[in-house]
């Protein structure tokens, strides 16, 4: 037998901390029966959703040290004092945006002579993403907007999805919710995040109207109406929309939104925004006597972004602020009648994270962990590598800037 390939588990780092993890102990038992050449090693962490105990009694075996390992797989940014020499990492590094805060993460990484393949430009050959965890923002994204409006409204109190065992338990709480038989929310976006939402939205028996009715018409139980781009943006010479031409010059559309900001009382955000795109509505339009919503279940978590009340992120331990539209600041009475509730947690998987867990690995195996153990060639994970070897791929050669400090 040829020699195995050694693949470890870190521990998250990260702060807040997460504790998700790439791949539970069931699925790497089914992992080292299907590619006997593998090994596999389990840094030890004391946040992980499954614990130590639960891989060693499994027979996988842990260590402080992983130096000898050939792949070491995480999800969330590396701290930078930990990395390995001339090793391979597979996480999310969340640089391909030239985001600044990991700027020197990915500068220590090159002078380290690392490789990096990023989770998030794993992707087919048409573009559509491999692994995510853009499902499970959806479904606890819309649960806490859920909780923020029983506890603005004082209708009904929710447990924290963080609380909860796992997602069945999560969906079972919300037969105790009781939102208004007017209650009208918004959807953006049509992606996995947006599904769900829809997931979640179901079990509250909310139903889904069109948007023509959902602007018009108000309704005697609680509706949901779910918006891409051609209904909140719309081309600025009045072109037909074109979602192909929108994706190529987003800077030629503006918003179209504010009518359904006018009739819904929450919005949920699932929609992807990129910066030359426009944003949904602006702080002079909160201002506005007839902006109508209430909370902002804000799941795709873009500061400063499209939704202008989304100053900061939140916690999964603290997960709501209120934003003043007359002020343009926040309030921390969140459920005071004149600020707007805002729910901006940036890692909501992490809320019900063994599922998200079973869910992501399961990803993993199907797709991309063949070509990762067998090394055989493969463009989808050639495509998500953005250093090899301390250097920059072709593809991203873009951050060179952001890489040298020239930005």
């Amino acid at each position: 037998m040829g020699r195995k390939i050694k693949i470890g588990i870190l521990r998250e780092t990260k702060k807040p901390p997460d504790s998700r993890v790439p791949f539970t102990p069931e699925q790497i038992i089914t992992l080292r029966k299907a590619y006997p050449v593998s090994e596999f090693f389990i840094q030890p962490s004391g946040i992980r959703c499954f614990s130590d105990e639960e891989y060693k009694a499994m027979d996988i075996q842990l260590s402080e040290d992983l130096s000898f390992c050939d792949i070491l797989i995480g999800i969330k940014e590396v701290d930078p004092m930990t990395f390995i020499a001339g090793k391979t990492y597979m996480f999310f590094a969340h640089v391909g945006k030239r985001q600044h805060h990991n700027r020197d993460m990915f500068i220590k990484m090159s002078e380290n002579g690392i490789t990096l393949i990023d989770y998030e430009y794993l992707v087919t050959d048409t573009g559509e993403r491999i692994v995510a965890f853009g499902r499970w923002a959806g479904i606890v994204g819309a649960f806490n907007g859920l909780r923020a409006y029983g506890l603005r409204t004082k209708r009904y109190n929710l447990k924290p999805a963080h609380q909860c065992r796992d997602l069945k338990e999560m969906w079972s709480l919300l037969k105790n919710a009781d939102p208004e038989p007017g209650l009208k929310i918004i959807l953006t976006g049509e992606g996995r995040v947006a599904g769900g939402v829809v997931e979640t939205l179901s079990k509250c028996r909310i139903k889904q109207v069109t948007p023509e009715d959902f602007l018009t018409r108000e309704f005697g139980y609680p509706v949901f109406c779910q918006i891409g781009p051609q209904y909140y943006t719309s081309h600025r010479n009045g072109y037909s929309f074109s979602f192909t031409h929108f994706m190529s010059y987003p800077a030629e559309y503006h918003s179209s939104f504010l009518p359904f900001a006018r009739a819904a009382d929450i919005l949920i955000t699932g929609h992807y925004w990129d910066p030359g795109s426009p944003v949904l509505f602006t702080k002079e339009d909160m201002k506005d006597p007839d902006f109508r919503i209430s909370v902002i279940a804000d799941v795709t978590c873009d500061v400063n972004g499209s939704v202008p009340s989304t100053i900061r992120t939140s916690s999964i331990s603290d997960p709501f602020y209120g934003y003043d539209p007359v002020t343009g600041s926040e309030d921390p009475q969140f459920w005071k009648q004149n600020v707007v509730t805002v729910m901006a947690v940036d890692n909501l998987p992490g809320e019900l994270p063994r599922d998200a867990s079973v869910d992501f690995g399961r990803q993993l195996m199907k797709k991309v962990i063949d070509e990762l153990i067998t090394g055989s060639s493969s463009p989808t994970i050639d495509r998500a590598t953005i250093l090899r070897e301390g250097k920059l791929s072709p593809k991203f050669s873009y951050l060179s800037d952001y890489l040298n400090f020239n930005i």
